[in-house]
């Protein structure tokens, strides 16, 4: 059985420190006020503070810190931004097979179908006419300016 780690009162109290750490990252105006501070083992304490980022309603900006025995000194271990309660996010994603319907691929297909048989190019094919040719000088060019960045 795993016993539930002991708030370290030294670390749970360093909130300048954690806030200072965060203001080396983040810019002063996106760091809300100090929300929590918790226990996450032997010697290590989680703060966690408002994020006031625009378009992260209810995300939260925490940082991890610990010492080691009978040091009065905090080091970060990780910082970071999470999403908190309520905290808007992305729907889990699904695969593109899994997305597209039956009745969605027949209707491109016919629409692709109807377009060929009016004698028109489908909007999804390469017309080899129309497509630039490249010589060598503007192959050497192209690799010499991606060489540049």
């Amino acid at each position: 059985m795993t016993r539930k780690a002991k708030l370290d009162d030294f670390l749970a109290q360093a909130v300048d420190v954690a806030r200072d750490r965060l203001l080396e990252v983040v810019e002063a105006d996106q760091l809300g006020e100090h929300l929590s501070a918790t226990a996450d083992g032997e010697r290590l304490v989680t703060h966690r503070f408002a994020a006031e980022v625009a378009g992260y309603d209810g995300w939260v900006w925490f940082i991890s810190l610990a010492r080691v025995p009978r040091s009065k000194e905090a080091t970060v271990c990780e910082l970071g931004l999470i999403p908190g309660e309520g905290a808007l996010l992305a729907p889990e994603w699904v695969p593109w097979a899994a997305r597209v319907t039956a009745e969605e691929i027949e209707s491109e297909e016919s629409e692709h179908d109807d377009a060929a048989s009016e004698g028109e190019e489908p909007a999804d094919t390469v017309d080899a006419s129309s497509e630039v040719e490249v010589t060598e000088d503007d192959s050497a060019e192209t690799s010499e300016s991606s060489k540049a960045e």
